[in-house]
C-alpha cells in the first residue's frame, strides 16, 4: 500500500501594492505586486478590474427563455446568449438586471431575485456577475440600446434552450454558468407544472 501525499494547501499571497497600467473604456489593467508568504519570490500579475455584471435568466408565462443574439467582438461572430450587462455604480443587482432586461429586450417582469454570482475569471478579473431570475417577463417596454447594441431579441422553450447549451449552440460561458443555477428552479416549476 502506497502511502498518500499530504495535500498541499495553497499560501495567500500578499499583495504589496499595485498601478494601473492601462484605463480602457470597460476595465482597467493593472500590475497587482504580490508576494508569496513562504518562498519570499515577488512579482507582478496582470488584473482586470471591471464593473459587476447582472445576467438575466427571463421566464415567460408560458415558460418560454428571454434569449439576444449580438455581434461579439472578441469573437469576431454572432452570440446567442441570455440578456445582461453592467451594475452601475452604486446600483443593486437585482436593479440592475430588471433594467437591463428592460432596455436590452424591452421586457419586464412581476418578480426578480438573486439565484447566485459567479466570478467570470479569478485568474485575471476581480468583479463578479450576478445571475437573477425575472419571472412573469413580458414584452412591455419600448427597446433603449446602448450607442453600438444591435441585438435580436426572440424567446424559445426552456428545455430547447437547455439542449442548445449541451449541444454547443449556446456556447458563452457565463450564459451556461446561468443555465446551471436556473436548472434546479427549472425542475421545481416543472414539477408544479405536471
Amino acid at each position: 500500500m502506497k502511502d498518500t501525499p499530504a495535500p498541499i494547501v495553497p499560501a495567500r499571497w500578499e499583495k504589496t501594492g499595485e498601478h494601473i497600467h492601462a484605463s480602457c473604456q470597460v476595465f482597467d489593467v493593472s500590475y497587482a505586486r504580490y508576494r508569496h508568504p513562504g518562498r519570499g519570490r515577488e512579482r507582478d500579475f496582470v488584473v482586470i478590474t471591471a464593473p459587476d455584471w447582472a445576467n438575466i435568466i427571463a421566464l415567460t408565462p408560458d415558460h418560454q427563455l428571454v434569449l439576444v443574439r449580438q455581434f461579439r467582438f472578441g469573437i469576431d461572430d454572432l452570440s446567442l446568449e441570455i440578456p445582461g450587462g453592467v451594475v452601475e455604480r452604486g446600483e443593486k443587482p437585482l436593479a440592475a438586471a430588471q433594467r437591463e432586461l428592460r432596455e436590452e429586450t424591452g421586457y419586464t417582469g412581476s418578480r426578480a431575485r438573486l439565484l447566485g454570482s459567479v466570478r467570470p475569471n479569478p485568474a485575471i478579473m476581480s468583479n463578479v456577475c450576478h445571475i437573477v431570475l425575472v419571472e412573469d417577463a413580458r414584452r412591455t417596454d419600448e427597446l433603449a440600446w446602448d450607442h453600438d447594441e444591435e441585438i435580436e431579441v426572440l424567446t424559445a422553450p426552456v428545455d430547447e434552450v437547455f439542449a442548445w447549451a449541451r449541444s454547443g449552440r449556446i456556447s458563452h460561458a457565463l450564459v451556461l454558468d446561468a443555465l446551471f443555477l436556473f436548472a434546479p428552479e427549472w425542475e421545481r416549476l416543472r414539477g408544479k407544472r405536471a
